[in-house]
């Protein structure tokens, strides 16, 4: 397995290459937690086994997806508004 952790705005990235156990690759998996204070507060994306499970070939490449996703996730979100505000 391989990971990696990347802060993208107030979220945090968890980006992951598992290796495929029956056929040849790597699958990718990511985790997106919104940050508060500089700490995961809680998960707002999740896909453990992406592209239907495509074997990406590397390490590299199927974490760089994961990440690439992570993002889009996080940039297709509404924007948050404090607590305790109100919607018009």
């Amino acid at each position: 397995m391989h990971f990696k952790e990347v802060d993208y705005g107030n979220y945090r990235i968890f980006a992951g290459a598992i290796e495929r156990t029956r056929a040849y690759g790597y699958v990718a998996a990511v985790v997106v937690m919104r940050l508060e204070h500089g700490r995961p507060l809680h998960e707002v994306f999740r896909d453990e086994n992406m592209a239907g499970g495509y074997g990406w070939p590397s390490p590299a490449e199927a974490l760089r997806h994961a990440v690439r996703e992570g993002q889009r996730a996080v940039s297709s979100r509404p924007p948050l508004r404090p607590c305790g505000a109100l919607v018009a």
